[in-house]
């Protein structure tokens, strides 16, 4: 499958329904009103799906791949927050480990895409400021992790 869009990157795709997921949990009762907190798990997770996007965009595979390093730690703040609501008592265990779980996901599909794309980098002798649209990476860059279909809705 040709990866010609942003949209059609799995680890966008996983992030896009962590966002969905942190955003239930967090309009609903005392979460809802802890603002900062709200704010921050809030835009942490949008951050996982913006930052995939713009370094899609980037112009070049090594730009790209710093971006999907800001996302993968976006993911990762989204969990350390996730404690904090857990803590609180904002988010009940059930609540908290599939988005936990999402997270996790989303960070193994952007590692695995990192992966892809530092070894097209050292296998090619293409300037690096142009970027050819990209192929979607054999399985074994995903760790032999389950291919999770993308289901919007």
């Amino acid at each position: 499958m040709k990866i010609e869009r942003f949209e059609d990157i799995e680890g966008w795709q996983e992030a896009r329904v962590l966002a969905r997921m942190v955003y239930g949990v967090s309009d609903k009762g005392q979460f809802a009103r802890d603002f900062p907190l709200r704010r921050q798990i809030e835009d942490a997770a949008a951050s996982v799906m913006a930052n995939i996007a713009e370094g899609f965009d980037a112009g070049s595979d090594a730009e790209f791949v710093r971006f999907l390093g800001y996302a993968r730690r976006s993911a990762s703040e989204v969990q350390s927050h996730l404690y904090i609501a857990l803590d609180r008592g904002y988010v009940t265990e059930e609540e908290f480990e599939p988005i936990y779980q999402k997270a996790t996901r989303a960070k193994k599909l952007i590692n695995g895409f990192v992966r892809y794309l530092r070894k097209s980098q050292t296998q090619t002798t293409r300037p690096e400021t142009t970027r050819p649209t990209t192929t979607r990476p054999p399985d074994q860059f995903f760790d032999n992790f389950q291919e999770v279909r993308y289901n919007p809705g």
